[in-house]
């Protein structure tokens, strides 16, 4: 790599560079770089993939708070601005004009040094701070139909003149410049304001060179070699400014230690500039001789087709490059995301679960058969009646029992109260144990806590859950005396028996629901029950058959663990739902990968055009 000149008060010094190599034979017009008439290129596939790139990330949204998602979402930003402002509109055009940003540190003279390359004062300079509050892009007339059309920062409003608005980019024109290089004059990177900042740093992004201005006394200052660093890191082309050294010998003490610096930070090839300390002249500009190194590095990197070539290939391909890394730190967010998500998820499942679980275990331990509920029994059938009826023959047992339980509907109707008002007890406690248990969970969890923060309620059962279980227990009863008429149908007894036969046969029915599976009484169950289980079994085989009885109380049986399970995932739902408006999408991070994988593919073809 030829070396490039670097001057300091007329003395010449040299410094190595990785920058692109300066034919001193180049045509004056170099051929371009990619045709201009409409067929495909191999850069076609590579920004077809880029744009699906961007359209993915640019919807993505880390919405859950882990450690992961700040960064994610910082990348990601950054990610579609440079696309939008750089890789796209470049690929679209890789012969256009060179974009030369010069950015650096407040007061480093990044204002005069433009408008001295220039020859005339177009982008303000002074001692106030900031100087350049909106951008200043300057070019040769003949490039002023490329950048005065939103192709390159797009997100920038366009206009001829200063306008104070940071979010604009005034274009002018300058004899002075060569023809394919434009010099934009970019805010503060340490500005005090932070709009100029994150100004600063997306100009920076869509630069295919950035010339980086820093003085004697502040070149040793961290934020300007963060900002190197991360050029260094994204292939960016990269030259150096070293402005404002002062005399007496001070450039040979300078410059070997910022050329270390630079070595050190693997940036050692970077061209380096040093302009002396000066008087302006009555425009505010630097004499000729002072820029002149620089002046005329630029404009035969604008003359020289193949030069610019180089440059357009280390800047797009360390852009390109650089998107690997940062899709994998988005697909590693991304399935954060769907871990955390899971975790909440499985989190409520288990807490419903259990709840289903301890409804199932009171509905079969008897338990419902107790205290209030067994005195409404007791009080229904009659102490020892009911005993003495099944020992009689069959046909007896059932006019006996239909006698006995219709010829008293109130204690009937109270049972079934009773019934229905233990069974409700026992859902809502179960319901409540979910809801607080899967709270628990997510507030241990950084995602669940920010969810519950916006859905406070979700630790509580939902307020009309009194009211569904209410229901839930009056269309099951009424659903098992469904059961009830449709078997008894066709079998004579209870078919000729009034609607008090069919309610009390329901009744039965749910004692033997709620008393043991599959009619199997324990002894603990007789003696909790007074032997209940074993009455309501008899009078049912007598009125039905074995068989029959034993279908009848399991499809009651599992209508009500369906209406159990119905209640408990609405409840469930509200968890669910909370983690559902979340948006995590479980297909993004193979979806980022793929892409990656696809565009690192069809990298090598822009290198080879």
């Amino acid at each position: 790599m030829d070396d490039l000149p670097v001057t300091t008060q007329g003395e010449s010094v040299s410094a190595r560079s990785t920058g692109p190599t300066l034919s001193s034979d180049a045509p004056s017009a170099g051929r371009p770089l990619r045709p201009r008439d409409g067929d495909d290129t191999p850069g076609d596939v590579l920004q077809a993939r880029l744009t699906e790139l961007r359209d993915a990330v640019r919807v993505t949204r880390f919405t859950l708070p882990l450690p992961s998602a700040e960064r994610a979402g910082t990348v990601a930003t950054g990610m579609v601005a440079q696309l939008d402002d750089y890789l796209l509109p470049r690929l679209e055009r890789l012969d256009a004009p060179l974009l030369v940003v010069v950015g650096g540190s407040t007061g480093a003279g990044k204002s005069t040094l433009v408008n001295s390359l220039v020859r005339t004062p177009i982008s303000p300079a002074g001692v106030l701070r900031p100087t350049t509050r909106a951008p200043v892009l300057v070019c040769h007339p003949a490039d002023m139909s490329w950048f005065s059309r939103a192709s390159l920062l797009p997100s920038l409003a366009r206009t001829s003149g200063p306008n104070g608005d940071h979010r604009s980019l005034q274009v002018v024109s300058a004899q002075a410049l060569t023809p394919g290089l434009a010099l934009l004059d970019a805010p503060d990177i340490d500005s005090v304001v932070d709009a100029n900042r994150q100004l600063a740093g997306q100009l920076l992004a869509a630069a295919d060179l950035w010339l980086f201005v820093t003085t004697a006394a502040r070149y040793a200052d961290a934020v300007p070699w963060n900002l190197l660093r991360t050029a260094r890191n994204r292939g960016t082309a990269v030259a150096l400014v070293l402005d404002r050294v002062p005399g007496g010998g001070a450039a040979d003490e300078i410059g070997p230690h910022l050329t270390e610096m630079l070595r050190q930070q693997d940036l050692g090839g970077v061209p380096l500039f040093v302009l002396p300390e000066t008087r302006l002249d009555s425009q505010g500009l630097l004499g000729e001789a002072q820029i002149g190194s620089l002046h005329g590095w630029l404009a035969r990197l604008a003359r020289d087709a193949e030069a610019r070539a180089a440059v357009v290939r280390q800047t797009v391909g360390g852009a390109i490059d650089a998107l690997t890394v940062d899709v994998v730190i988005l697909a590693a967010a991304a399935e954060d995301q769907v871990a955390a998500a899971r975790t909440l998820s499985d989190a409520v499942h288990v807490a419903y679960r259990a709840a289903t679980e301890s409804v199932e275990h009171g509905i079969h331990d008897g338990a419902l058969l107790r205290g209030e509920v067994l005195a409404r029994w007791q009080e229904l059938v009659g102490t020892g009646d009911i005993m003495r009826a099944l020992q009689a023959r069959v046909g007896k047992l059932r006019d006996r029992a239909v006698a006995a339980i219709t010829g008293r509907p109130t204690p009937g109707e109270q049972f079934q109260q009773a019934l229905g008002s233990g069974l409700g007890v026992l859902l809502k406690a179960a319901a409540t144990d979910a809801a607080e248990g899967a709270g628990a969970a997510w507030k241990a969890h950084p995602a669940g806590a920010a969810l519950l923060d916006a859905a406070p309620g979700l630790v509580h059962p939902s307020e009309d859950l009194d009211e569904r279980i209410d229901r839930l227990v009056r269309d099951w009863q009424r659903s098992v005396l469904d059961l009830v008429r449709t078997e008894a149908g066709d079998r004579r007894v209870v078919a000729k028996a009034s609607a008090y036969a069919v309610n009390a046969t329901g009744l039965l029915v749910m004692v033997s629901v709620f008393a043991a599976t599959a009619f199997i009484p324990t002894g603990a169950e007789i003696a909790v029950a007074g032997g209940t289980t074993i009455a309501a079994q008899k009078v049912l085989e007598a009125i039905f058959g074995d068989q029959a009885v034993r279908s009848l109380a399991e499809r009651a049986r599992q209508s009500l663990a369906e209406r159990v399970a119905a209640l408990f995932a609405a409840e469930a739902d509200r968890f669910t739902s909370a983690l559902t408006g979340a948006g995590v999408d479980e297909e993004l991070s193979p979806r980022l990968r793929a892409l990656s994988t696809a565009i690192h593919n069809a990298r090598p073809e822009v290198d080879r055009t």
